[in-house]
């Protein structure tokens, strides 16, 4: 039992995240309407400065907040929110490690199978839903 805890840290956050995530998009709709992702961007954009700010706050001052709390709020919270704030860390480690290389291709890779993911879901889904 004591293994699903860090598991039970996620969920609740998750479920935290995605009701922010929905309420945004509702208020971010209600606002700048639907010509332009306001809100994704706006979620992706705040997101990011989150999993930033979280992630040396851990580093720095972490010792107290443990595991569990560090779960909750990045893997749990942010990933409910944005899974982008995950992928911009992943970028942000490489370029620290002096893998630039690396990271572009990372990034490259990321952002176009994503979109062609999201294009190849959309067809499909269009030839069978239909």
């Amino acid at each position: 039992m004591r293994a699903l805890v860090p598991y039970l840290w996620v969920f609740l956050g998750a479920g935290l995240g995605g009701a922010l995530r929905h309420g945004v998009n509702q208020a971010g709709a209600a606002v700048f309407g639907g010509g332009f992702p306001a809100a994704t961007l706006f979620v992706n954009l705040i997101g990011c400065f989150a999993i930033g700010a979280l992630t040396s706050l851990f580093a720095f001052r972490g010792e107290a907040a443990g595991q569990h709390a560090r779960l909750f709020l990045t893997t749990g919270v942010l990933g409910g929110f944005t899974t982008f704030s995950a992928f911009s860390l992943d970028t942000a480690d490489l370029l620290e490690r002096g893998q630039g290389g690396l990271a572009g291709a990372y990034v490259a890779a990321s952002v176009g199978g994503a979109l062609m993911g999201a294009l190849m879901g959309l067809s499909f889904g269009r030839a069978v839903f239909r």
